[in-house]
């Protein structure tokens, strides 16, 4: 079941949401278990059968949990080999699902072997669910989480609004806010921020990525079909490309945030304007936040992080970043962009300590500089996580490379049946929007006099100081209610969010 459909957002999401208060008036621990039971209806709505697969995945690693939570308790050791012996099996199931196609063609290639496997479909958001857990294990290991209640466990796991395609969330986080009397009580102050934050998500998702679709899924299938791109054309279709990734992606996170907070369920935040970020550093503290702190803190900082010298330090950052880009797809375009942003990583890196060396002054224009630079490279590195194969990727470098020659801009023509200049128009709009407007948090901050902070215990309370606050309020209200609207009546074919492949 999709965020943007009909069926969800008026059929299952009110059925889930008034049930839930009300059963929650009786018994919390009901309420809690038929949230459960409604995540598990969500996930199975798509292929029923692999409810049995998620259902087994929760009930081995909250038994391994209890197992590793015990252990450490009296013996550190045995603790760990639980540990890795759990993280090994979620490993293999992962593994097993994602990439033993990816596995036995390599192999083929490399061998000429022709070693065949059963064709396997992927079970939706494996990798969210996955790393989720594997998450807990370790956490249950250090000390730091523990869950005596498998309602609760199933909660977290299967909570709907991130099951599919996130965010990765840690328990700690999570599970007060499941086991909080105040969770169970209607709060109309956190509907309202939930819905301002789903209208501006499904608006992002429906009315924009689906639109830089349109002229990316074009550019991409030409060359797949044969056609040369020139340079202008071929930084059309990755930067179109680019902007579909990112209103697609933090649609759905903002769709997520908004629909946990109709339950009083706070997520974190993934995505802070990540295009105006001035390095390759910043731009990975902004783009898919809790898995880049995933790979930090459960990766990078276990194989060494930067506390075993310099060299070191850029080895774990290619490390980290290569099998970041393999979590994306079972794929070598993959296992490339993230050995792309390894290397951007390490260069940024080594600038840095370079620049700390010096005297020289900031210019005042090195931060748009920095910004324009990050956004290409950020656009060249989309390329191979976008094409089919390196043949695809190789053509379209060469276009943006001006290997094909250049075009007048004038003479572009996106589709044949498109109106002229729509694709360059869009393009302007778009970077507009990522590079000067607020992001969603922001906007939200107009709203609540402190902002969203995910981490917070206080009640989210709307701002009911002063008279021109309200006036605001409203006017907000009436432009989020207008964008709600545009992106339900736009809903006339299939269009599936971008991570849900992941």
């Amino acid at each position: 079941m999709l965020f943007n459909t009909s069926q969800f957002i008026f059929l299952y999401l009110p059925i889930t949401l008034l049930f839930f208060f009300w059963i929650a008036r009786r018994n919390i621990q009901l309420a809690a278990v038929w949230l459960a039971a409604a995540s598990l209806f969500f996930y199975g709505y798509w292929n029923p059968k692999f409810i049995l697969l998620l259902l087994a995945s929760i009930g081995f690693n909250y038994a391994m949990g209890h197992a590793i939570g015990n252990a450490g308790l009296t013996d550190l050791d045995r603790s760990r080999r639980l540990l890795i012996f759990s993280v090994l099996c979620n490993l293999l199931l992962l593994g097993y699902f994602k990439y033993v196609h990816f596995f036995l063609s390599t192999f083929n290639r490399i061998a000429d072997a022709h070693l065949e496997w059963i064709e396997i479909t992927l079970p939706l958001g494996i990798s969210f669910f996955t790393f989720t857990q594997v998450a807990y294990l370790v956490d249950v290991h250090r000390g730091v989480a523990r869950e005596t209640s498998f309602a609760h466990y199933l909660l977290f796991v299967t909570w709907f609004p991130h099951l599919i395609a996130g965010p990765v969330l840690h328990h700690r986080k999570m599970m007060p806010q499941f086991v909080c009397p105040g969770t169970y009580k209607p709060n109309f102050d956190a509907m309202a921020v939930g819905l301002t934050f789903f209208s501006i998500g499904l608006f992002k998702k429906s009315l924009l990525a689906d639109q830089f679709a349109i002229h990316a899924d074009a550019g991409f299938n030409s060359v797949v079909a044969g056609h040369t791109m020139m340079f202008f054309e071929a930084w059309m279709c990755a930067t179109s490309y680019t902007l579909q990734l990112y209103f697609d992606f933090s649609g759905y996170a903002d769709m997520a945030i908004g629909l946990s907070l109709l339950f009083n369920i706070r997520l974190p935040i993934s995505f802070a304007s990540p295009y105006k970020a001035g390095n390759i550093i910043e731009f990975w503290r902004r783009w898919n936040m809790t898995l880049s702190d995933f790979l930090r803190d459960y990766l990078y900082v276990p194989l060494g992080g930067n506390r075993k010298g310099l060299i070191r330090r850029y080895v774990n950052l290619l490390a980290t970043m290569l099998l970041g880009g393999l979590w994306h797809g079972a794929g070598w375009n993959f296992v490339f962009w993230g050995g792309l942003h390894g290397v951007f990583l390490v260069i940024n890196h080594g600038w840095r300590k370079w620049r700390a060396g010096t005297t020289a002054p900031r210019k005042r224009w090195s931060h748009a500089a920095g910004v324009l630079l990050t956004f290409a490279v950020v656009v060249i590195a989309w390329v191979p996580f976008r094409a089919p194969n390196t043949e695809v990727t190789t053509a379209i470098w060469q276009g943006m490379s001006g290997f094909n020659g250049f075009e007048a801009l004038w003479m572009l023509w996106p589709l044949p049946s498109m109106p002229f200049m729509e694709q360059e128009i869009k393009l302007l709009i778009g970077m507009m929007i990522v590079w000067t407007m607020p992001n969603t948090q922001q906007w939200i901050g107009r709203m609540v006099p402190d902002g969203y902070d995910p981490d917070s215990n206080v009640s989210l309370r709307m701002s009911q100081s002063q008279s021109q606050s309200q006036s605001k309020i409203k006017w907000f209200a009436v432009i989020c209610g207008l964008l709600f609207a545009f992106s339900v009546l736009s809903f006339n074919k299939y269009s599936p969010f971008l991570y849900y492949q992941f």
